[in-house]
């Protein structure tokens, strides 16, 4: 199984103007993200989509491989499937790391490879983590997901599920965990991502503003890895003083 890791970058953000572009760390966060993916040991190869000229000279700048996409690209999965035409017809696996992880873990990445490697008939994996508050699980920006007794996605929503009847405070400390933060890294195989990047949206996608409910709806099947802990990405202002102030912390 060849893979290739894929980092859709686009440099419009609303909450964080030029995001992939922030430098006070002397890095960019595109070469944050680019160096930290760059760490796993599974994949074969690793670019970068872009859809703006900046980003691809900044790219090029610290020697990545890199792919003009168009702008117009609805989602990172569309932007992956674009890029994913450019690559040698032998890399049977692409994985979906956004380009606004600078912490991403090495280990991640190779973890949700090892799921497609482990199970042939699977089109498509990600990863889940524990939930252990109250407050995140009933947050509804926290993505949750359930998995059937084979690891395979149920269902992905922001409400709480399972939903307890009745709540008890130990519910959050079960072992294996009852409550799964879905973390968004994908792995595909590369003939499903062409397929999906061409199929509409789906009601229940519609609804909950979630993307991998199309593939359920579909009638296909995820595999969910469970990870100890999430990596966190970058959103706003606050997200990326923290990330600045850890990189100093560890000099």
């Amino acid at each position: 199984m060849k893979s290739f890791i894929v980092i859709p970058a686009r440099l419009a953000s609303t909450r964080l103007p030029r995001k992939l572009l922030l430098r006070e760390t002397g890095k960019s966060v595109l070469r944050h993200t680019y160096e930290s993916a760059s760490r796993a040991q599974r994949p074969d190869g690793i670019c970068i989509a872009v859809d703006d000229r900046e980003l691809l000279e900044e790219a090029e700048a610290f020697g990545a491989r890199a792919v003009m996409t168009s702008v117009d690209c609805a989602s990172g999965t569309d932007r992956v499937a674009q890029a994913a035409r450019t690559l040698p017809d032998d890399v049977d696996v692409l994985v979906n790391v956004q380009g606004d992880e600078p912490e991403i873990a090495a280990a991640a990445i190779d973890a949700v490879l090892q799921i497609l490697a482990e199970d042939p008939k699977l089109p498509m994996a990600t990863l889940a983590t524990p939930i252990r508050r109250r407050e995140q699980l009933e947050n509804p920006a926290v993505v949750k997901v359930v998995r059937d007794a084979a690891g395979r996605a149920m269902y992905f929503s922001r409400s709480v599920i399972p939903h307890p009847r009745e709540w008890r405070d130990e519910l959050l400390q079960a072992a294996p965990p009852l409550f799964l933060q879905h973390i968004g890294l994908y792995a595909y195989r590369r003939e499903f991502l062409m397929q999906l990047a061409t199929m509409p949206p789906s009601p229940l996608e519609q609804i909950e503003k979630l993307e991998q409910l199309r593939v359920l709806e579909a009638g296909y099947s995820i595999g969910v890895g469970v990870v100890e802990e999430a990596t966190r990405g970058i959103d706003t202002p606050e997200d990326y003083a923290a990330f600045v102030q850890r990189v100093s912390t560890r000099g």
